[in-house]
């Protein structure tokens, strides 16, 4: 993801001071001054995470209401989701795509009504993606809501953290949301979250998001968390980050999340790119996203050549790094589709290194999401 150009000063999010208080290492992110870890650690957070609960900000994203006449369907001009099959309160993940079927960007979309949509993007894109809803649906209404902050709250213990908070948040299933009051205000809650563990995503007005943060952190099970330990968990969970496993060059099959495109909008089509995500749903696509187990310690990091065992380049990493809730290193990319078959024995090269690794089923870490 980018980073502010550096004649321009890093935002805030309405939690920075708080990260600050709480002892953050800061750093560039998208933009904006983001804490990447906390005093205990990023290997700490993300084992905390798994274990219990963590508490993520992630206010840097985009929020925003899209209004008007048939706005579920409107918006599957723009992006492969089943958007008008959605009902009231529920949430799904889609991608804008350009016309040669490249990610633009991923983004969750929850309808509210047919006529109402609340939508959260990527913070290094939300430009893009706002301007790109007001020129492909212009009679539409877009309203940012730069006055709100985003938190997740992550782990198996995050019901137990929220319900006495917000009472009766527990009974959300993941992939919903329902509108909660607090001190006055209303919040935004889906259940959901990008670690691969059950969660919620709440957005806050600004001004009481402090007080709404140091509210959960009182809680002992709940610990902050930073950009460090979202990575690691994402990566565990096999979920892309946009700008390395996903971007303009990869399609949504090819990055094997063709799943989220239903089969009415498969068949259907009308949407940016369709013809080569149709053709790719038809025949296959050349490459595939897979995930990569090693054998040893050392990790194959973005970038990394993929070899196949006869030592010809069929790939190349996206994302990699240590994995603390398997204590080995693993990796994600994309390889040829004769070579993306769980245990296909193939070599990251690592400083002209080939480091040993097979393909390996995603998620790393079985997925913990409540779906009742």
């Amino acid at each position: 993801m980018a980073d502010a150009h550096p004649s321009e000063p890093l935002r805030h999010t309405p939690l920075h001071a708080l990260h600050v208080a709480l002892g953050a290492r800061m750093v560039p992110f998208a933009g904006y001054d983001m804490p990447v870890q906390y005093p205990a650690g990023i290997i700490a957070e993300h084992l905390h995470t798994r274990a219990a609960a963590g508490l993520f900000d992630v206010s840097h994203m985009g929020q925003a209401f899209l209004d008007g006449p048939d706005a579920a369907r409107r918006l599957e001009t723009l992006a492969p989701g089943d958007i008008a099959g959605l009902q009231p309160g529920r949430t799904r993940y889609t991608q804008f795509l350009n016309a040669q079927g490249g990610i633009l960007d991923d983004l969750m979309v929850t309808q509210l009504a047919p006529d109402r949509l609340f939508i959260v993007c990527n913070a290094s894109m939300k430009e893009q993606d706002f301007a790109l809803m007001r020129a492909g649906l212009p009679d539409l209404r877009l309203d940012v809501l730069d006055d709100r902050a985003l938190l997740a709250l992550q782990g198996p213990q995050a019901a137990a953290v929220l319900e006495p908070v917000l009472p009766s948040v527990g009974k959300l299933v993941f992939m919903s949301f329902s509108p909660f009051a607090w001190r006055g205000a209303t919040l935004f809650v889906t259940r959901s979250g990008y670690t691969g563990e059950d969660g919620y995503e709440i957005s806050v007005p600004a001004a009481l998001a402090t007080d709404f943060a140091q509210t959960l952190l009182a809680n002992p099970v709940c610990k902050p968390a930073g950009l460090g330990a979202r990575d690691s968990l994402r990566l565990e969970a096999g979920l892309c980050l946009y700008g390395h496993d996903i971007d303009t060059t990869t399609d949504p099959v090819e990055a094997a999340i063709g799943w989220s495109i239903s089969k009415r909008r498969r068949a259907e089509g009308g949407f940016p790119g369709a013809a080569r995500v149709q053709k790719h749903f038809a025949e296959g696509a050349a490459r595939k996203r897979v995930g990569l187990a090693f054998e040893g310690r050392a990790p194959a990091r973005e970038g990394a050549e993929i070899a196949a065992p006869d030592g010809r380049i069929v790939g190349r990493v996206t994302s990699g790094g240590f994995a603390p809730s398997l204590n080995r290193p693993i990796a994600m990319g994309y390889v040829e589709t004769a070579f993306a078959a769980p245990g296909t024995e193939l070599a990251a090269l690592v400083r002209g290194k080939p480091l040993a690794a097979r393909v390996a089923p995603m998620p790393f870490v079985p997925n913990r999401y409540f779906k009742g």
